[in-house]
């Protein structure tokens, strides 16, 4: 299977934008002649081994979250998250600093939206760790924190980048369109935080929208 035809396979599989951007940094290190070196090589394994739990995990979702929906089934959500690893925001971040021995903090805002439930997870299969909003009613504006350690960061890539912010405390953020969905990226302590929603709501979540977010995560 060639860069093309996988690049393509997991686009269709995965929605969430996170999983989606670091599959699509990994294939943009690949040689600009299109071969793959044995580097190449292992690091697709790597990622192939690292990401297989989350695609399969999001085709679940997705079907189950179409199901839910059409079956209007009143509390769905705790049923069908839950099943693929999510838990509540305060089990998942405690597993997330047990593992590292170190306190997280999170942006204390969240985007302009309405949010039905939110979840969290923490995955040791790349040490990180994710709080999902959604909104039962609404299939499109969920919103996703990603934290990680910054030695295993995702790189930035420039193509990417629509414009930098300089946060309050000094921290320069910067502000990605990746496959339909916007990003603000930014490092804060120890960690690579990633905000982000898909690009459908651009319009009532803007990057500054984003910006004031992460703002106040200095506390």
């Amino acid at each position: 299977m060639n860069k093309n035809q996988c690049r393509t396979m997991l686009c269709s599989s995965s929605t969430n934008g996170t999983v989606l951007f670091n599959v699509q940094c990994q294939f943009d290190n690949f040689n600009e002649a299109g071969n793959t070196t044995t580097i190449d090589n292992l690091r697709l394994l790597k990622l192939t081994k690292t990401t297989s739990f989350l695609l399969i995990s999001f085709c679940v979702l997705f079907f189950l979250t179409i199901y839910a929906t059409a079956n209007d089934k009143p509390g769905s959500y705790e049923e069908i998250y839950p099943e693929i690893g999510y838990k509540t925001v305060e089990d998942a971040l405690g597993e997330f600093e047990q593992h590292f021995k170190q306190k997280l903090k999170l942006p204390l805002r969240i985007p302009p939206k309405s949010f039905s439930h939110h979840f969290g997870r923490f995955s040791d299969l790349d040490d990180s760790f994710e709080v999902k909003f959604i909104n039962e009613k609404l299939s499109e504006g969920h919103y996703t924190i990603n934290v990680r350690p910054i030695k295993n960061k995702i790189l930035e890539r420039k193509k990417y980048a629509v414009k930098t912010f300089e946060l309050k405390n000094g921290i320069v953020a910067t502000y990605m369109t990746v496959l339909g969905f916007n990003v603000l990226v930014f490092e804060w302590d120890d960690w690579q935080y990633m905000l982000n929603i898909v690009k459908r709501v651009s319009d009532k979540v803007t990057p500054e929208t984003l910006l004031d977010i992460a703002n106040p995560i200095d506390y």
